[in-house]
């Protein structure tokens, strides 16, 4: 593997609107991260992803782009942007915006050109089929729910929108449009942008030509997926993008990838893959139902440790994954991953050590580095997300009551990632002076930066030890390169691994409330990091307490 300039950091997704707010308008702003950068440093945080912060209708929270060459005004300004550019730069920090390229907004300039000249050059840049009475094109659910065809405004035309109705899919097949997108990349890479974050990029490849499939629920659509798996030839797109925009400037990329074939990994995310790394989301989509949200089967220890290893085995020496605990579209990762009722910080320490110690590149969304948990839902009226308000309604419709409903869609629901920032026990969090956005969780007063920044046994001390170890010039080759071998994987609640390179380091996290005996092969040379107040040990047998976990050195 060709060794990059990004292999060794540290990243960390900022949600701009839920962050830090400078102006008391209740919305996070650019001047409030700027304000927080220090925090970040002082984390070990190395590449900053911001989610969209361009101007926007919010229909998806910012992934509906109605202009991709400025900031929306909400979050400040372009010059605010270049000085977090600046202020980063000084800190050998990087920063990575969201590339939304598979739709735009139905605001956009060149959709509003569409609807006034549907078969004008604007017309080309989306996928518009004559409209027929009593029937649809084609039969595809789209991902918030509902038909992915919408009547073009002033027309006898319909519009494809995979996702929102006011996110309009884009025509990749078009070269013109393609071209656009190219110009946009380059044009913030040329202003010091490092990167970007790429989503849902997977969609922008239809099977063609369009057709109907079997529907698989009663509203007589199917979904959007079984189109996706009948799709072919999205590495040309994929290809070109590499060349024309992030190969020229050494840039790094994430791709959010789904449903890719175990052989297209080399493609994807090898030395010359069309990104460089993609985010593994085997252990987010475990247990997912076609059904709907209420349908979704719980992910235990025992699967947890299985969707880790199964991604890490898919991909190998090949590249690069970027891993993830949670992200704004999921819900809290310790929320979600630790038996309900366990979650405590020593649980929480050692599911950032089990994550953080995996083979890839780590990423943290804001407030895991804090041990932040979902949010309780009085009632469907608290909740903004346009996901789980759809899924509320399909559970609904399978003949769950108003209160089950709620429950399933809330283990889900995209706002538990999205309510502010807990930077400390005063009013709102300290995220800010007004009304926020969205409801703060109520816990923030036992849990928020403040009061862990100068507590050296808080979850965020446990996470600048990890970030540390990784950064250890004693370590980090082993960390960053080192093969990863898992051990005793039929043990019940366990996870261990080995990584193995210059050095080899033995990663064991008991994934229960109880103690767990564990028999070390041979002695171990030094304790790098323990989360638990002792360790307990007979000759080679290591007493493992509940929730302990031990990053050893062989």
């Amino acid at each position: 593997m060709t060794k990059k300039w990004w292999h060794d950091k540290v990243a960390y997704q900022i949600y701009p609107k839920s962050f830090y707010d400078s102006n008391g308008d209740g919305i996070g702003d650019i001047p409030g991260i700027i304000s927080k950068l220090d925090y970040l440093q002082d984390l070990g945080v190395d590449i900053i992803w911001l989610s969209p912060c361009y101007p926007s209708p919010l229909a998806d929270e910012g992934y509906d782009i109605s202009d991709y060459y400025n900031i929306d005004p909400r979050f400040g300004t372009m010059e605010d942007m270049e000085r977090l550019l600046a202020e980063a730069k000084k800190r050998n920090m990087y920063i990575l915006m969201d590339l939304v390229v598979n739709h735009c907004s139905d605001e956009h300039e060149w959709f509003q050109k569409a609807c006034a000249d549907p078969d004008g050059k604007y017309g080309n840049f989306f996928y518009l089929r004559d409209k027929k009475e009593g029937r649809l094109p084609t039969n595809w659910r789209s991902y918030f729910g509902g038909p992915v065809w919408e009547d073009l405004p002033g027309t006898n035309k319909q519009y494809l929108h995979v996702f929102h109705k006011k996110q309009p899919d884009l025509n990749w097949e078009n070269p013109d449009l393609r071209e656009e997108v190219y110009k946009n990349i380059n044009w913030w890479l040329d202003k010091g942008l490092a990167g970007f974050r790429i989503d849902a990029i997977i969609n922008i490849k239809k099977a063609l030509p369009m057709h109907s499939y079997e529907p698989d629920r009663a509203d007589g659509l199917c979904s959007i997926k079984t189109m996706l798996k009948e799709a072919n030839g999205i590495g040309e797109f994929l290809g070109e993008m590499r060349d024309r925009t992030f190969k020229k400037y050494d840039a790094f990329s994430v791709g959010e990838v789904f449903d890719e074939k175990p052989e297209e990994v080399p493609d994807f995310i090898g030395d010359n893959g069309y990104f460089s790394s993609m985010f593994d989301f085997n252990e987010t989509i475990f247990g997912s139902s076609e059904k709907g949200w209420y349908d979704a089967k719980p992910i235990t220890p025992d699967d947890y440790k299985k969707c880790c290893f199964q991604a890490q085995a898919k991909v190998g020496a090949v590249g690069f994954l970027s891993n993830i605990i949670e992200n704004h579209d999921e819900p809290r990762g310790v929320s979600r991953y630790i038996p309900e009722g366990d979650c405590s910080p020593q649980s929480k320490k050692m599911l950032a050590a089990l994550n953080f110690m995996l083979r890839g590149l780590p990423f943290i969304y804001q407030g895991q580095e804090l041990g932040m948990e979902n949010v309780p839902f009085a009632s469907i009226a608290e909740v903004d997300d346009i996901s789980t308000l759809d899924e509320y309604q399909v559970a609904l419709d399978a003949g769950l009551s108003e209160q089950e409903a709620l429950a399933a869609v809330a283990k889900f629901s995209r706002d538990n990632a999205r309510t502010p920032m807990q930077w400390s026990d005063a009013a709102n969090a300290g995220f800010t002076t007004g009304t926020p956005w969205l409801k703060v969780n109520p816990n923030y007063t036992s849990i928020n930066a403040a009061d862990q920044q100068n507590d050296p046994d808080s979850v965020r001390s446990f996470y600048k030890k990890l970030i540390a170890l990784r950064k250890n010039p004693e370590y980090k080759e082993t960390v960053v390169y080192g093969a990863l071998e898992p051990v005793w994987e039929d043990r019940h609640n366990l996870m261990a691994y080995y990584r193995k390179g210059e050095k080899t380091l033995l990663v064991i996290g008991n994934y229960q409330k109880g103690g767990q005996d564990i028999e070390l092969p041979r002695a171990y040379k030094k304790v790098l990091l323990n989360n638990d107040a002792q360790l307990i040990q007979d000759g080679n047998t290591i007493k493992m307490q509940g929730y302990q976990v031990l990053i050893l050195e062989m």
